[in-house]
């Protein structure tokens, strides 16, 4: 008799284990068994870059209030939307992000243009220009009735400190009510008096400072640039300056790191910027370059992970921590020249003023959906981002990544610049081949930033 062979399978396997929950599915995961499977991968990855170009409008709004260039702006560092802005025209703003309102309005907060602000405590903001004023104003407080009943009258500031020269900057310590200012030298002040409690310079210093901040994490620490090419380092308990470099071109603007105490990133006017360690400061630790004129400012994105800049060429463009080249580059047909800019306290909103006299919100990503996401939504999300991260090596891919459509001038400029550097690179290859600068190793690059360093 014919021994016959069935194949039995337990419908337990087969079936849901409990009323409502879904049908147990087998796969066989041999792949032998999909030969298919990675061109099919890919088809997704290129098909996710695609989309994330096609969705990249990082535009959202400008918020109108400025007559002429912005050249300052803060963020309050316990809110996720509100940021005060200064401009040339004395005029100062408190801004609801969120809401795209105004908190508080000031048409001539200061006679001559408004070169710093910050928040300090309490939600009070401080403003200095080149009127030689400090003026110390109650966010909270918008507008405020006069006794005439004529209705509401100019806000006026809490408290005013004069001083001896025109203010360039202006930054607040982050638990202590102090202040530090920078004009023809780095002053320390208290909100209590009506003078600077101490005056923080190097005998031998003859700059004018630009811009001062005090570190997030270690904040007796305060930095400083100056219009003499120094990058200067000063502690307000000992009341001196401990280090201070000249670089080969001067700095326009500075940011300290949230994440790194260590790290900071200055704007420079060689149209790089360079993240340096105050541990060593004899070379910077990373250059970025991808703008073709000077850059005006910088800022860390709160995750410390990213980095936002503005440029005299007319472009924002926002860089990864450690990657030098190939920035996001955002630019616009009406935006002038960028002198400041700033990330929003979650990191989600980029903000910048410039020349115009428009605060204009850009996304920090530029294909994020604005919005409620659902849990859907997020994980197909994540997973053309885990496939635009497998796939970044192919050329393809690579190619419709990193393509961005610049305007005219900037992609003429840029074209220049490589022009430039190739035949200087040239140049230094053949003088070397036929000198005796030949016998020397070539210097790096990273080794000609810094020209001198003191202590």
């Amino acid at each position: 008799m014919v021994k016959i062979s069935v194949l039995q399978h337990a419908p337990s396997a087969h079936l849901p284990s409990r009323p409502g929950d879904p049908t147990p599915t087998s796969r066989n995961l041999d792949p032998l068994m999909h030969p298919f499977a990675r061109a099919r991968e890919r088809t997704r990855a290129l098909n996710a870059v695609k989309m994330e170009r096609m969705f990249a409008k990082p535009f959202i709004a400008s918020l109108e209030g400025h007559v002429d260039a912005v050249e300052t702006m803060a963020r309050k560092p316990d809110s996720l939307d509100v940021v005060a802005s200064g401009s040339w025209d004395g005029g100062l703003i408190v801004h609801d992000v969120s809401r795209r309102t105004k908190l508080l309005s000031v048409d001539d907060a200061h006679k001559g243009k408004v070169s710093g602000v910050c928040f300090g405590q309490d939600s009070r903001l401080l403003s200095c220009g080149v009127d030689r004023n400090i003026k110390l104003w109650d966010s909270n407080k918008g507008f405020v009735d006069d006794d005439s009943g004529a209705g509401p009258s100019q806000k006026k500031p809490v408290s005013i400190y004069p001083g001896k020269a025109a203010f360039n900057s202006i930054d607040h310590h982050r638990y202590d009510p102090l202040f530090a200012t920078g004009s023809n030298l780095v002053q320390v002040w208290d909100e209590t008096k009506s003078a600077a409690v101490s005056n923080l310079t190097l005998p031998t210093a003859t700059e004018t400072v630009t811009a001062v901040r005090f570190n997030l994490a270690e904040a007796s620490v305060l930095a400083s640039i100056g219009s003499d090419r120094s990058f200067t380092l000063y502690d307000i308990r000992t009341g001196k300056a401990e280090r201070r470099i000249i670089m080969q071109m001067r700095s326009n603007a500075l940011s300290w790191s949230p994440t790194f105490p260590t790290t900071v990133l200055l704007a420079s006017e060689d149209q790089n910027l360079y993240t340096f360690d105050i541990r060593a400061l004899n070379n910077p630790s990373q250059i970025y370059k991808g703008h073709v004129a000077a850059v005006m400012s910088c800022d860390w994105s709160p995750t410390g992970l990213e980095f936002v800049s503005g440029g005299w060429d007319r472009t924002v463009r926002l860089w990864k921590d450690g990657a030098g080249t190939q920035p996001e580059v955002y630019h616009t047909k009406r935006m002038q020249r960028v002198m400041s800019t700033l990330y929003t306290g979650d990191s989600r909103f980029v903000l910048s003023g410039s020349d115009d006299g428009n605060v204009r919100i850009w996304k920090a990503h530029a294909s994020d959906k604005l919005g409620i996401v659902t849990a859907r939504e997020r994980a197909a999300i994540e997973y053309r981002q885990g496939l635009k991260a497998r796939w970044k090596a192919d050329a393809e891919v690579n190619k419709i990544a990193r393509t961005r459509h610049l305007p005219k001038p900037v992609y003429k400029a840029a074209q220049l610049k490589r022009t430039m550097v190739d035949a200087h690179r040239v140049k230094e290859d053949r003088r070397r081949k036929h000198t005796r600068a030949g016998e020397n190793k070539p210097k790096a690059e990273r080794k000609k930033v810094v020209v001198v360093e003191q202590s």
